[in-house]
């Protein structure tokens, strides 16, 4: 049986390669803090790695003990990062420090796996393709213009620069689905009868189910060259309503008002946001990074060579995504 590691695992995007792990026939780590919650990590058989990525000393002893019990690992699934932090720095110290210190841990040990799989990020491209709206592809040059991007790249280019690393990198676009949070306040807005847009400019979007990308994810394990990045979505591009429309017909066509902020406005409330998470110490998504992902306007990626190479085939366009989503949200009672 083939052992694999899933980092982050509490998460929204671990929690499902955890499940798919399991549902599959392997033998499954779930990385966790001693403080992060096993909510979503019931299922049996399912076994725990306690990891402090922070802590380089404390770190080779958590990954020794691992060594000396089962050998460690065919593949790791690197999915343990931060989308939110109250200071910049804190993306680089808990994306590229993390995953430094966690590979070059598991080199020193000789614990590197078959395949070590790096969840990154389309956002490490940034505005790189609004001038044209041609799809973002693996030609083009990273132009990240957030915190989360720039540790992102910073974390790609350590792996690309260990000689013969088994690394292979996912990009994936906005991911959506059960247990997620961010997309859930677009859900909830137009539950209280308010949908905002931003900006007035044409603005296309790209958006992958997590399910979708968990099976990308493991398509990779099994049939991904190393060393190689793919792009994920679901493959089409949405105009910036549809998203919201889709969610507003699942929630039974609400009334809504709909509110189209201007870019100086939405700067002036994440400016504003920014220095209160600042004065609080409270983590917002009212910020710099959340001010130029909403100004970007074109999220297109070309994922052919996912397609070509793995041979994945979406089975959830944003309609059918969108639909279990909501489902899932009013099942749970979140709205």
């Amino acid at each position: 049986m083939e052992k694999v590691l899933v980092t982050g695992a509490s998460g929204f995007i671990g929690s499902f390669l955890v499940e798919e792990g399991v549902n599959s026939g392997m033998q499954v780590w779930a990385g966790v803090r001693r403080s992060s919650s096993r909510k979503y990590l019931q299922q049996a058989g399912l076994q725990f790695a306690e990891l402090n990525f922070s802590d380089v000393e404390q770190l080779t002893e958590q990954l020794r003990e691992h060594k000396e019990l089962h050998a460690g690992w065919d593949y790791i699934i690197h999915c343990a990062g931060v989308t939110k932090c109250k200071d910049r720095e804190d993306f680089m110290r808990g994306n590229y420090e993390a995953t430094k210190h966690f590979v070059e841990t598991l080199m020193a040990l000789d614990m590197v796996p078959k395949k070590f799989i790096y969840l990154s990020s389309l956002s490490i491209f940034g505005p790189v393709r609004d001038d044209d709206y041609q799809p973002i592809s693996e030609a083009d040059r990273p132009m990240p213009n957030t915190e989360y991007g720039r540790s992102k790249v910073r974390s790609e280019e350590f792996l690309r620069s260990l000689p013969a690393f088994p690394f292979v990198i996912f990009r994936p676009t906005g991911v959506y689905g059960p247990r997620e949070h961010d997309y859930f306040l677009m859900v909830k807005s137009i539950a209280q009868h308010v949908d905002f847009t931003v900006g007035s400019q044409r603005q296309d979007l790209t958006f992958v189910y997590v399910k979708d990308l968990v099976k990308a994810i493991y398509l990779g394990i099994a049939k991904a060259p190393i060393r190689r990045a793919y792009f994920v979505s679901d493959g089409r591009v949405y105009d910036s309503r549809r998203f919201s429309d889709l969610i507003r017909e699942e929630l039974g066509h609400p009334l809504v008002i709909r509110i189209s902020c201007p870019l100086w406005l939405l700067r002036v409330v994440t400016f504003c946001g920014e220095w209160w998470a600042r004065c609080t110490g409270r983590v917002t998504a009212l910020n710099n990074d959340k001010y130029n992902i909403l100004k970007q306007r074109n999220w297109h990626c070309d994922i052919r060579l996912l397609v070509e190479e793995l041979g994945f085939q979406p089975d959830y366009l944003l309609e059918r995504g969108v639909k279990e989503t909501v489902a899932w949200y009013k099942q749970e009672k979140w709205i």
